[in-house]
């Protein structure tokens, strides 16, 4: 059993730069895969990065160049840097955990991210 809590959500405005975090109970944080989903009103949740337990990232086109993912194994954290903001990355920023073994997945309830000016 895996439970997310992300944090680091807040208003800013567009040029602006913001850290989401993800920090995951449990053990053997290293054998999960873990990813950052968005969810903008009136829209489907969509993959914004993932990341592998050795570290292989993979980025949606929208934010390659502007979004950073990185996980400190030892920390049980997941982080998204994301810089240069635009009011198209306004959304809810949800962390997932997926096993690579069971496929099992867990989702954190999300941290609010609004770029407005």
């Amino acid at each position: 059993q895996v439970q997310l809590v992300e944090s680091g959500g807040e208003a800013v405005y567009p040029g602006e730069s913001l850290r989401l975090s993800c920090a995951a109970t449990g053990s053997s944080f290293s054998l999960y895969n873990m990813a950052w989903y968005r969810q903008a009103p009136g829209k489907q949740r969509e993959l914004v990065a993932d990341i592998t337990g050795d570290h292989k990232t993979n980025y949606a086109d929208s934010v390659k160049g502007r979004f950073t993912i990185s996980r400190d194994n030892a920390w049980r954290t997941v982080y998204l840097q994301m810089t240069n903001l635009k009011p198209e990355d306004t959304g809810v920023y949800s962390c997932k955990a997926q096993g690579t073994i069971t496929g099992v997945e867990y989702w954190g309830q999300g941290t609010q991210v609004t770029v407005s000016s």
